[in-house]
């Protein structure tokens, strides 16, 4: 693989000029960009890996979906920590003997979105698996977090905790490059969630 561009209006580059010269385009933007970057390199036949989270997911499915052209794919994770996807997981099948949690997410004060997507994520997991993740999810902002999350489980006479730090951003490069790989083959238009990926490997 080779990182063909960097897009960003603070080096004066926009994604329109990128597109015919890139197969993959990883977006890490904000919210409010996202939905109409995919747009553009999904029209341009070009394939994403979105890890900006805090828009609506079907509203993007059926943009995409109207808007691909040349099998162009997207894949959405919410966190591309292999650890991250592992504790989403372990949460997912505790749910089924202890159905009663909360869940609390901690972020560096920038991020736009409360709660995270990681944290939607896993509840939308538990949920499907019959568990009952108490409302609201707490989400708390401050300097000196990366990305944390805990899943707090309560059964009579015990409690349950699965937590996964992100210390560095470094964390998220080894699903980064395996969404990249295998963006170009998902049967899907839009895909979601790296634990898809990691079945394979």
């Amino acid at each position: 693989m080779v990182l063909a561009h960097k897009v960003d209006p603070a080096y004066g580059v926009a994604l329109a000029d990128v597109l015919d010269d890139v197969d993959v385009v990883v977006d890490f933007t904000i919210p409010d960009a996202a939905l109409g970057n995919v747009l553009e390199c999904v029209a341009a036949g070009v394939h994403v890996v979105l890890g900006t989270t805090g828009y609506d997911i079907d509203e993007l499915r059926s943009e995409v979906a109207a808007t691909r052209r040349d099998g162009a794919n997207v894949f959405i994770a919410p966190n591309f920590a292999i650890g991250a996807v592992l504790m989403m997981e372990f949460a997912r099948k505790a749910a089924r003997h202890m159905p009663e949690c909360e869940i609390i997410e901690f972020h560096h004060e920038k991020k736009l979105d409360a709660p995270s997507g990681t944290a939607l994520r896993t509840a939308d997991l538990i949920t499907a698996a019959g568990g009952n993740v108490h409302d609201p999810i707490h989400s708390v902002r401050l300097p000196g977090f990366v990305a944390s999350q805990e899943v707090i489980f309560g059964e009579v006479g015990q409690t349950l905790t699965i937590r996964h730090d992100s210390i560095d951003r470094r964390s998220f490069m080894p699903g980064v490059i395996l969404a990249v790989r295998k963006v170009a083959s998902l049967p899907e238009p839009v895909t979601i969630g790296l634990e898809t990926l990691l079945e394979d490997n």
